[in-house]
């Protein structure tokens, strides 16, 4: 089945990229099938012009299609950006086992690769799936209208592709559009990357994305006819198809590439990508977004959504800004489920792409109260039955069989733990023997999300980096890690402020500490690295401590429990145009008094004496991030050139260019001078000191510290 765009449209319309997107498509009683579709269209200073389809009789027995809609602008008035939404439903003849949809026209908006052409298209298999007994839901997608990337700050962008059925979804280039040079995409994650320099100026991208069954299924047809998929065969059709188009503008390099500074980034109240949230009919659904940019001033966010979404935006202090999307689903959205993307914008810049999907559902006929407890280690929700009036609690179960489910007087209560994020559902059911019932049907679901492993350091409002895991052996546990002012470890760095500003040679002082539900563990930290960002794994790094053994002399471990590390190490900075650091610390936790675990084997110059994990009690090993360090100012010369030659004189032979870092206290070549003299005399040494110490002037004190910074 082929749907046919309308023809008369201007040749002259820019086209900057589009999204299609089903809605579940279902069979009706007669055997016809009910597919309805939403277009949604880039472009930058109009968007109501949008090319229609139309759809061939011997194909469809009805086809009503909506207007356009402008769903987004940029309310600045540069016109940078602009999207529009249409929708259509189609009725299909029961005799069809596809629904097509093709598109053409040119031209796309200039683009530095040349393409002029584009191309629309989509495919959905019209079979029932043995798995579902429904018909396929097709990979969502979409992106904003406008992508803007500095050259010289391109991080990898995640393409939205949601899959309602849980299938595996690949993405590719089109087959019949080459990449963009120097572009490259992950078809297993959806994410675009570069493998090199490109070009300034607007590059244009055709992806498609296709589903494929995680097991084996069978689709059965309306003619009675039905076809085999056996699981994850990436080589047999797709049960659905969807072409992504987009434009990306590449800009001019920006002279910093640190997000939340000239580029914005998404603080902690923001969904992450690909979330998926809720909404009800005719309730309001709100979607909250901050950013923040200290150097550059975000003036609006852009968003791809449904028509009818409004934008509110709030400029706050600090260079933060605030994104409120409100929408009211109405009856003819139940069970759509909408792709929704946004990023923050600034003049010279724009954040990286959020994008959530918004499953919309129907309003439950009987309101109950209700409340979920979500614990580190289990989830308890509890009922009032006087709010469901008619409900038997003498035939409800929950659908795990392994959670329990008690009532008492006035709730009913259930709980499963052992699980970082899980959920349930409260069921009703009916006995074997029974013909006839007259008890109302029950179907509550519950679920409790717990923090993944992740790092919220880059977060400059939060100081507190809080991690929480999960594994068999040890429950539930989680580590702290702190910034503190002095050596008591006691007072801990305010969140204002953050980034922690700091001096070269100055003390910093930090400190890690477990909590787990088990009542003693022991705390090993293995590893501890300095990076320029919060990549743990750049290859430009300086370890402090490695395989459980002091590797920065400045380091100094203080004595405490068993449960917490706390140590100094003095503030150093990395060569090159980097103004910050990030501590990276990998640790394990052991069960006390194990002999051959991790904890009791401490520093190992040889790695390959550490035994088998599978053979002691000890939980797997855990990256947590603090920072970041900021470097102000200049360190105290006199201060530095007494560190100097006190540093030399304990370790002459310090390999700096394996340290790849900038230290004040190796960085002039007055120390090597004295460093030299040590080993000719100690006499002359003192002597050159004594005298320098007395006669230096202001002059010598400005070339020495300028010498430290320029190294």
């Amino acid at each position: 089945m082929l749907l046919l765009a309308l023809t008369g449209i201007s040749s002259t319309l820019s086209f900057y990229g589009d999204s299609i997107t089903f809605q579940p498509a279902h069979k009706q009683k007669d055997g016809t099938y009910k597919v309805t579709f939403h277009h949604r269209q880039n472009g930058r200073s109009s968007c109501q012009d949008m090319p229609l389809y139309t759809c061939e009789s011997e194909v469809c027995t009805s086809f009503v299609e909506s207007s356009v809609l402008q769903t987004d602008q940029d309310d600045t008035g540069q016109g940078r950006w602009c999207q529009s939404e249409m929708h259509a439903t189609a009725t299909v003849l029961k005799n069809q086992t596809s629904f097509s949809l093709n598109q053409s026209g040119c031209c796309w908006g200039s683009n530095v690769d040349g393409k002029t052409k584009w191309t629309s298209e989509a495919e959905l298999d019209l079979g029932s799936r043995s798995d579902s007994h429904a018909l396929n839901s097709c990979p969502l997608t979409t992106t904003v209208s406008s992508l803007r990337v500095p050259q010289n700050c391109f991080s990898p962008i995640h393409i939205l592709a949601h899959d309602p059925d849980g299938d595996h979804v690949r993405c590719r280039f089109s087959s019949d559009a080459a990449a963009p040079a120097n572009f490259t995409l992950d078809e297993s994650k959806c994410v675009l990357s570069t493998k090199g320099e490109v070009d300034v100026g607007v590059h244009v991208f055709e992806l498609m994305l296709e589903d494929f069954s995680r097991k084996n299924i069978t689709l059965t047809y309306a003619d009675g006819t039905s076809v085999f998929r056996e699981g994850s065969d990436m080589n047999s059709p797709p049960l659905c198809k969807v072409k992504l188009q987009f434009s990306m503008e590449i800009l001019p390099p920006l002279s910093s590439c640190e997000h939340g500074r000239v580029q914005p980034m998404f603080l902690s109240k923001t969904p992450s990508h690909g979330d998926v949230l809720h909404a009800t009919v005719g309730q309001k659904f709100k979607l909250h977004a901050q950013a923040k940019a200290t150097e550059a001033s975000i003036n609006d966010f852009q968003v791809s959504g449904p028509q009818n979404m409004t934008k509110e935006f709030k400029a706050g202090e600090q260079g933060t800004a605030e994104l409120i999307l409100s929408w009211t689903p109405q009856h003819s959205d139940l069970y759509r489920i909408v792709p929704v993307c946004f990023t923050a914008e600034t003049n010279q810049s724009q954040s990286d792409m959020r994008c959530v999907v918004v499953l919309v559902t129907q309003a439950a006929l009987i309101q109950g109260t209700a409340t979920v407890t979500c614990s580190p280690n289990k989830m308890t929700v509890a009922l009032d039955k006087s709010s469901m009036p008619g409900i038997d609690v003498n035939f409800l179960q929950l659908i795990d069989s392994s959670c329990s489910l008690t009532s008492n007087g006035t709730h009913i209560m259930g709980d499963k733990g052992d699980f970082l994020v899980f959920a349930n559902e409260i069921l009703s059911y009916e006995l074997p023997s029974e013909v006839i019932i007259r008890r109302k049907a029950v179907k509550i679901e519950i679920s409790c999300q717990f923090p993944k492993t992740v790092s919220i350091s880059s977060y400059y409002n939060l100081q507190k980096s809080d991690y929480i895991f999960t594994e068999s052996n040890f429950g539930s546990f989680g580590y702290t890690f702190e910034i503190y002012n002095d050596n008591n470890f006691t007072s801990k760095v305010e969140a204002s402020n953050y980034p922690v500003e700091v001096r070269l040679l100055d003390t910093i002082y930090m400190g890690i500490q477990a909590e787990s539900e088990l009542p003693s563990v022991t705390l090993f930290v293995e590893s501890c690295k300095a990076t320029p960002n919060t990549n743990a794994e750049n290859v430009l790094s300086y370890d402090l401590v490695k395989n459980g053994c002091l590797k920065d002399e400045t380091v100094v471990v203080y004595p405490s429990n068993q449960n917490t590390y706390n140590f100094e190490v003095q503030a150093f900075k990395f060569s090159g145009n980097y103004e910050q650091v990030y501590i990276t610390c990998s640790v394990i936790l052991c069960e006390p008094g194990t002999p051959y675990s991790r904890c009791a084997q401490g520093c190992l110059s040889d790695p390959s004496r550490r035994r088998r994990r599978s053979l002691v009690k000890e939980t797997f090993s855990h990256s947590i991030t603090q920072g970041p360090f900021r470097f102000i100012g200049h360190a105290d010369p006199i201060a530095a050139m007494d560190q100097n030659l006190a540093v030399v004189k304990k370790s002459p032979a310090m390999d700096l260019r394996k340290m790849g870092i900038e230290e004040i206290l190796s960085a002039n070549t007055s120390t090597f001078v004295f460093a030299s003299a040590f080993f000719v005399s100690m006499v002359m040494l003192v002597g050159v000191v004594v005298y320098f110490k007395r006669k230096r002037n202001e002059e010598d004190c400005k070339v020495l510290l300028n010498s430290s910074y320029d190294n």
